[in-house]
């Protein structure tokens, strides 16, 4: 089960197979995310990509990370937005499993790392999160963690060709 499942930092070897389940999975994800461009399923795209991640996680705005299960990569988890401020202390998590691992528990798990890493890493107080108003197995895996629904954003993402709203998730660190 989801016992093998990890989470580290991505890195540029990560490109080869993020690009592999991206493209394998494009119409899986179709329902669930914006569109891509043709690159963001090349290896070169996702080596873009990752540069990018990584810069912005030198400046404190992003933690990108992979979902390992028995050291292959199977997804990614990301805490972005982050606001270190003592004040806000808040990061939004958004996360993706690759069609072969799914309905294993891995999402389930790696929120939950992620979660250690907002508060142990990142010295967060606040996580957030939003789901598909029908994306019923994210919305368990937040809920699991620890998460309460807490509002709707109308018309907030551009999915499939049509405004979609999503469903806003909270969660206070350390309760």
């Amino acid at each position: 089960m989801s016992s093998s499942t990890r989470i580290r930092l991505i890195e540029p070897a990560d490109a080869a197979p993020i690009a592999a389940h991206r493209a394998r999975d494009v119409e899986a994800f179709r329902r669930w995310e914006p569109a891509q461009p043709a690159g963001f399923f090349t290896p070169e795209g996702q080596a873009e990509r990752i540069d990018r991640l990584l810069a912005r996680y030198r400046a404190g705005a992003v933690w990108p990370g992979v979902v390992l299960a028995d050291d292959q990569v199977i997804g990614q988890v990301t805490i972005g937005g982050i606001l270190p401020q003592p004040h806000l202390r808040r990061g939004t998590i958004g996360y993706w499993i690759a069609g072969v691992a799914q309905n294993q528990g891995h999402a389930g798990h790696a929120v939950g790392l992620a979660l250690r890493v907002m508060t142990d890493e990142l010295g967060l107080h606040r996580a957030e999160a939003s789901t598909n108003l029908e994306n019923l197995p994210s919305q368990r895996v937040l809920r699991r963690n620890g998460f309460s629904a807490y509002g709707v954003a109308h018309s907030s993402i551009l999915l499939d060709g049509s405004w979609r709203d999503g469903l806003l998730w909270e969660r206070i660190l350390g309760d």
